[in-house]
Parts: structure tokens; C-alpha cells; sequence
């Protein structure tokens, strides 16, 4: 899985940084931009991929080693299988454990057993936990926007403070939420994050103008959550 420290070169932090810079000299507001390596632990994912592995291992075993024989010796008569319970147990339980390890540790196995609703709230949540670490709420006049990349999900989320959200509509938000994904998907990651930050400045600009003694008091650089 690809680690948010690695998913921007160093000229590329500083391209973004130099947008930041750049489109916090027209407004007010900040503009804070994130990279995370995953939002969720998805236990959940791990669970269904252990209990996938011990089906398929009982499976597996059955087919391969169970066997119906006859009873032998002196006054015995019957039949008796070659796997009894104790042994299906036994390889119900490690096929489990092979699994839930197997799936914490190859991402697309995670991804594919997590759902997709699963996966974009727990990007919301780790949007908002983001929002309140790096003090985006805590602008003057709330005039923060909070632009999220959550790599393990494939997904983007995008906030803004109250008396932004109060002004702008859900297609303005949609329209910086593309802009981000569609340049990721063309292998262009920083001209994307460089084209939402500049648009988000243009927007506050309209809104929330810079005035003199606007100090800037959140920084410029892109925050890395690993």
C-alpha cells in the first residue's frame, strides 16, 4: 500500500506549498491541504477475509483428505471419516487466522471486502478529525477549507467551515472535489491539488477578501498523515 509520504517528491510539497502561498495572497481564509495513507482500520474487511480463508480451507480439506472407512477389528463394525471435528476445527481456526493476517497486509484484498459505504464514511470521519488537528476550525471568521486525500480509499473529501458552507453550494464543492480525483486518476496528483487550491482562493477572494493585517496562521505546507 502506498504510504502518504511517499505519494508527493519533495519539489512537488513545495509546488503545493507555493500554491497555498499563492492563493492565500487574494483572501482571508486558509486553505489546508491533506494526504493520508488510509482513513479506517477496517476490521470488518479483515473478519470477512479470515472467515473467506477458513471456508476455504475446511473446504479444501474435505475435498483432499476425507475419507468414509470401514471399522476394522474384532467385534467393531461401522464406518469412521479420516477428518474428524476436532481436526475441521482446527483448520477452521488457522485457515481464520491466516486469513485476517493475509488480508490486513495486501491492501486491494482489504479494499475489495470493505464497502464502498464502509470506506467513504470513514474517509468523512478522517476528514473531520483532520479538520479539528490541523485548527482549520480555528481560523478567524471561520474561513477554513480543508482539502482531503485519503489514498488507500481512492477517495477525496472536501470542507469547509460554516460561514463558507453557508455561502457556497454543494456544486461548487463537487466541482473542486473533481478536480482533485480526475488529476489523480491522470497521474498528475500536485497540478491537481495546485488547480483546487487556486480555485478555492478565487472563491474566497469573492467572500472573504484579503485585508490589511490578514496574518497567516496555519501555514502553507501539505500536512502527510501516515
Amino acid at each position: 500500500m502506498q504510504r502518504a509520504r511517499d505519494f508527493f517528491s519533495p519539489e512537488e510539497r513545495e509546488k503545493i506549498s507555493k500554491a497555498v502561498r499563492e492563493a492565500e495572497k487574494l483572501t482571508a481564509g486558509e486553505i489546508v491541504p491533506v494526504v493520508a495513507t488510509s482513513s479506517g482500520r477496517y476490521e470488518r474487511a479483515e473478519d470477512v477475509g479470515g472467515l473467506l480463508f477458513s471456508l476455504a480451507a475446511v473446504t479444501a480439506s474435505w475435498l483432499r483428505f476425507q475419507r468414509v472407512l470401514p471399522v476394522q477389528g474384532d467385534w467393531s463394525h461401522g464406518y469412521r471419516l479420516t477428518l474428524g471435528l476436532g481436526s475441521l476445527l482446527l483448520i477452521l481456526i488457522a485457515g481464520f487466522m491466516v486469513g485476517v493476517a493475509v488480508t490486513s497486509r495486501v491492501a486491494w484484498l482489504r479494499r475489495l471486502l470493505a464497502t464502498r459505504r464502509e470506506m467513504r464514511r470513514e474517509v468523512e470521519r478522517g476528514a473531520e478529525e483532520a479538520f479539528a488537528r490541523f485548527r482549520v476550525a480555528r481560523t478567524v471568521g471561520g474561513t477554513g477549507i480543508l482539502l482531503y486525500v485519503s489514498l488507500f480509499e481512492r477517495m477525496v473529501c472536501v470542507l469547509g467551515d460554516a460561514p463558507i458552507g453557508a455561502k457556497l453550494d454543494q456544486e461548487i464543492w463537487d466541482k473542486i472535489h473533481a478536480t482533485i480525483t480526475d488529476g489523480i486518476r491522470r497521474k498528475r496528483p500536485a497540478d491537481a491539488f495546485c488547480q483546487a487550491i487556486a480555485h478555492c482562493g478565487e472563491l474566497l477572494s469573492q467572500h472573504f477578501p484579503h485585508r490589511a493585517g490578514d496574518v497567516n496562521k496555519l501555514g502553507n505546507e501539505l500536512r502527510i498523515i501516515d
